[in-house]
C-alpha cells in the first residue's frame, strides 16, 4: 500500500482551485491536479506492509493527539513552486495563516513515524496544496511570470481531522482511497 497523511480541502475550495489552474493551463508541459482530490501533504509513507496498518494507525493517532490541537482555521493563497524558479517541478498554492499549527501537526505525526522507521522529510516542511507538475519546461516562462506576478487568496478551511490515504498510480493519474480519518477533537 501506497500511504500519506494530509489535510484534504473540502470540495468548496474545488472550484476555485480550479479557476486557479485555469490561468496555469496556458503554461505547456503542465498536468494539473484534480480539484477535487487536492490536500496538504503532512507525511508521506510510501510503500507500507499491509501487516503494520493498525501500528500504524495507532501512531498517527497518538501523534494527532501529541499536537494536543483544537479545530483550527487555514487560509490558502499565494503561488509558489518547488525546487526553485530556475527549475521548476511543481506549482502549488500556499498557506497564508495557520500554516504554523500545521507545520506543528505535521512534525508531531511525523515524529511519531519516524520511530516507527519510517524516513524523515529530507527538507524543511512547506505547507502547500500541489496545483501542477512539470514534465518539461516549454510553460516554464509563463508558470514564473504568474508566480512572481500574482498572489491569489482561494479561501478558507476548518481543519478538524487529518487522513491516512492510500494512492494507487494508474495510466490517468493517482487514485486517492481514505484509510482512515483521525479527529482534532
Amino acid at each position: 500500500m501506497r500511504l500519506f497523511v494530509s489535510v484534504d480541502l473540502p470540495d468548496a475550495l474545488a472550484d476555485s482551485i480550479r479557476s486557479l489552474q485555469d490561468d496555469l493551463s496556458a503554461a505547456s508541459g503542465l498536468r494539473l491536479t484534480d480539484p477535487t482530490q487536492v490536500h496538504v501533504t503532512l507525511v508521506f509513507l510510501g510503500d507500507v506492509d499491509p501487516e503494520r496498518l493498525p501500528a500504524l494507525k495507532r501512531e498517527i493517532r497518538a501523534g494527532v493527539d501529541d499536537a494536543d490541537l483544537e479545530p483550527f482555521t487555514v487560509r490558502f493563497g499565494g503561488l509558489g513552486v518547488f525546487p526553485s524558479l530556475e527549475y521548476i517541478s511543481v506549482v502549488w498554492l500556499g498557506v497564508e495563516a495557520g500554516g504554523d499549527v500545521l507545520t506543528d501537526l505535521q512534525t508531531s505525526i511525523e515524529n511519531r513515524t519516524t520511530a516507527m522507521g519510517f524516513e524523515s522529510n529530507d527538507h524543511e516542511f512547506t505547507p502547500h496544496v500541489t496545483l501542477a507538475r512539470i514534465d518539461h519546461a516549454g510553460g516554464k516562462a509563463h508558470v514564473q511570470s504568474l508566480v512572481r506576478e500574482r498572489s491569489p487568496t482561494v479561501g478558507t478551511m476548518e481543519v478538524t481531522s487529518v487522513t491516512l490515504t492510500e494512492s494507487t498510480l494508474t495510466r490517468s493519474g493517482s487514485v486517492y482511497e481514505t484509510v482512515e480519518e483521525f479527529s482534532l477533537e
